[in-house]
């Protein structure tokens, strides 16, 4: 049971880099949909991997058997944050979509200039005479 969630996170795993990896808008969003099934698996497997395992503790059992609830809840929150960021997520691709005619990602470098280094976020102009305080 243990070698089937393994791969099921790593398979996930790897399909989901796949997909961010490529320049469609759409398939970056199948691929981050995938990153987070692969959490959540794997969060949901933190919490034992037992059948038929209530996620309490029964006082009259005379064998512990349950699970972690957990690793239920946390999946479960998480599964609601991601279908919330999916969808936010969709309506920004929609959005770029209407507004530029298609789902490509530029992926263009722009090479820095030489001459203006960027301190700060704010490009500084080297030549350029000190200014006075005027407070």
């Amino acid at each position: 049971m243990e070698l089937l969630v393994a791969s099921a996170v790593g398979i996930l795993t790897a399909c989901g880099v796949y997909l961010i990896l490529r320049l469609r808008v759409f398939a970056v969003i199948l691929g981050i949909s995938l990153l987070s099934y692969a959490v959540n698996v794997f969060l949901f497997s933190t919490g034992r991997l037992k059948t038929n395992a209530a996620p309490i503790l029964d006082p009259y059992a005379t064998d512990i058997v349950y699970t972690d609830p957990l690793p239920q809840a946390l999946v479960l929150t998480a599964i609601v944050i991601s279908f919330g960021m999916t969808a936010v997520l969709v309506m920004f691709t929609l959005g770029a979509y209407l507004e530029a005619g298609n789902d490509k990602i530029d992926m263009d470098q722009v090479e820095p200039d030489v001459d203006k280094p960027i301190v700060e976020g704010i490009a500084l102009d080297m030549n350029a005479e000190p200014q006075e305080d005027r407070s």
